[in-house]
């Protein structure tokens, strides 16, 4: 629990809402009725045990966006229901979704990934040893993560970047490097400013503009945008916590314009299945790409890795799985694909620091065989 959390007006206890029935108008119901069913029971059997106040969930299978909805409210104290359109913060499969941009330059010939990322943004300052942008978007350039401190400025910042780019660099472009490049994994949100920097510079685009255009109008995420706190955003959820007593609480403020890359996209359900079928189509990036998108660095320091280009990547039982989590003020996040099943889940919850990858794996279980499906 983070020390000096402010406390806000609104103090509800979520087993009051927690499945109150709310359900958004869906997609098609193309899921089959017994699957559907099984996964409305495991998403009030998550929102009972995690108090979340509202969950968004939707599922590929077959390579097509076959179900979203939501559940619970996004908004407590006005009473407003959680649909597949409402827009949670991502966090970090903002990562993902900055790797895919990336790599959609590189199939251009606009980034070489292993030439020094100053050849692109010679705002970041050289190192002792050059950084990749391939190292950077595998977390093997040594860039921190956040900077820790009793006021956590870094995590919990207020200060609003027009420029989020060079907003961003400027929490750690001159900071040292916590390893040398290549060397050893280290996550670091940081460092995805410093990709956007990249693709900013080789693009010849604002990062925001360039993903807009080219990610997300691409494969249909009408309503995925950068979380910006004075835009008007129809469907925004409201971010809540919950106290070690089980009360929810609006969450303490945050302005994720420094880190826009890495942490600071808001989309819905609906959108990131469109996501999921664009990349099981091949729309956005070729297979060759994706699979080296999805193939885990080696560290020199011989430490095994889980970790592509922006992407976890794991297998169990025979089923290999890629996707990313997130978590920040009011959010907690995920998304797995199972490339070679042609299947996918997503959860969205509006509420910080629990579990939604159990969600997520859950629901991937009711989605694929039992007999080839194992996941815990």
């Amino acid at each position: 629990m983070r020390q000096n959390r402010r406390l806000t007006r609104c103090t509800l206890f979520v087993p009051l809402i927690v499945f109150c029935a709310l359900l958004s108008a869906a997609q098609e119901q193309k899921l089959a009725p017994a699957k559907r069913a099984q996964i409305e029971a495991a998403v009030s059997k998550f929102m009972a045990s995690t108090h979340a106040p509202g969950v968004a969930v939707a599922v590929v299978e077959n390579g097509e966006y076959e179900w979203a909805n939501g559940f619970g409210l996004a908004d407590l104290e006005n009473n407003v229901p959680a649909s597949e359109r409402t827009l949670f913060r991502m966090g970090s499969i903002s990562k993902s979704l900055t790797a895919v941009g990336t790599l959609e330059l590189w199939e251009r010939g606009k980034i070489d990934l292993d030439a020094p990322v100053q050849k692109y943004c010679p705002a970041f300052p050289e190192r002792q040893k050059p950084i990749t942008t391939r190292e950077v978007m595998g977390h093997l350039g040594g860039i921190r993560h956040y900077k820790e401190g009793p006021d956590d400025l870094e995590i919990n910042n207020t200060k609003h970047f027009d420029n989020p780019i060079q907003g961003g660099l400027a929490f750690f472009k001159n900071d040292p490097l916590v390893a040398d490049p290549g060397t050893h994994f280290h996550y670091s949100t940081q460092g995805y400013t410093l990709v956007g920097c990249v693709m900013e510079g080789a693009s010849g685009e604002k990062y925001v503009d360039f993903m807009m255009k080219n990610v997300f109008a691409s494969s249909g995420m009408e309503h995925t945008q950068a979380d910006n706190r004075f835009t008007i955003i129809p469907y925004r959820t409201r971010f809540y916590h919950k106290t070690e007593s089980g009360t929810v609480e609006n969450d303490e403020f945050l302005d994720s314009s420094y880190k826009i890359p890495g942490g600071g996209w808001l989309s819905s359900a609906a959108d990131m299945a469109r996501f999921e079928v664009s990349i099981l189509d091949d729309k956005l990036l070729k297979h060759a790409t994706e699979e080296m998108m999805w193939t885990p660095l080696k560290p020199s320091d011989g430490s095994e890795d889980h970790y592509g280009l922006g992407w976890g990547v794991f297998t169990e039982a025979g089923i290999r799985y890629v996707g990313h989590s997130g978590g920040q003020q009011g959010t907690s996040t995920d998304f797995l694909i199972a490339p070679e099943k042609k299947a996918g889940a997503v959860v969205l919850a509006n509420i910080e620091d629990v579990n939604s990858n159990q969600l997520t794996r859950e629901i991937l279980k009711i989605l694929l065989p039992t007999t080839e499906h194992t996941l815990k």
